[in-house]
């Protein structure tokens, strides 16, 4: 992933986790960066959903609640 891309992607998801310890954030961070695929496909899947009707947040857990035993795998 670019340095630019990857810089405003990360100023992004500040935002969206403000609420989330620091040291989590970069976890995360770490993740989507090692598998830019994975968190596309994820975005790609909650967008469809919330054009379809669904709130952002319910098509986010729904979404991960399908993926989660790949994301696990993915955080070891």
């Amino acid at each position: 992933m670019g340095k630019i891309k990857s810089f405003f992607l990360r100023q992004a998801l500040k935002a969206k986790m403000k609420d989330v310890p620091e040291a989590e954030q970069e976890k995360m961070f770490a993740l989507m960066e090692k598998n830019p695929e994975f968190f596309k496909k994820i975005g790609e899947e909650v967008k469809r959903r919330v054009k379809a009707g669904q709130s952002e947040m319910a098509a986010t857990m729904v979404v991960m609640r399908e993926h989660q035993a790949e994301f696990q795998r993915l955080s070891r």
